[in-house]
């Protein structure tokens, strides 16, 4: 099985991250992706950029984790995960989950386990930048929902 786990600054493009999860298998009878963009509100605050952080080598582990976990409860053909860290502008690509199997059952479950898993479990910090000032963003209840439903 393929997988790419990535944590970057630079921007990624979600057309070419497919094609190098699909290239050389034909095995693969479906691909499912989860693209987070920047939003440029949050509660009801207008927000004009972020800063995410993250702890270098334990996000990464924390990201193997999760995907291990994946592979252990469907079967797939492979797994890219990034996500960005830096400064990030509303419109902006902070992550992409793409998860290739033979059908699209298994593909569905496992990329939403994954990016649920990721929101409560990755060691990453978010700092919004809004019209008051900056403002570090508290976990959502409805994210430990997400997680816990699996």
């Amino acid at each position: 099985m393929h997988k790419h786990i990535s944590v970057q600054t630079k921007c990624f493009d979600a057309a070419e991250e497919e094609r190098r999860l699909r290239q050389g298998n034909p095995r693969i009878g479906a691909v499912v992706s989860f693209l987070g963009l920047m939003r440029d509100i949050n509660e009801e605050d207008q927000v004009s950029a972020m800063t995410l952080e993250h702890y270098p080598g334990m996000t990464e582990k924390a990201l193997a984790a999760i995907v291990e976990e994946a592979q252990t409860r469907w079967e797939l053909e492979g797994i890219r995960v990034i996500h960005r860290v830096g400064e990030l502008l509303p419109e902006d690509p902070i992550v992409l989950v793409m998860v290739a199997s033979r059908h699209r059952g298994e593909a569905f479950r496992a990329c939403e386990f994954i990016i649920d898993y990721l929101k409560t479990r990755a060691p990453f910090w978010k700092k919004e930048t809004t019209a008051d000032g900056e403002r570090w963003v508290e976990a959502r209840y409805s994210d430990k929902d997400a997680e816990a439903k699996w």
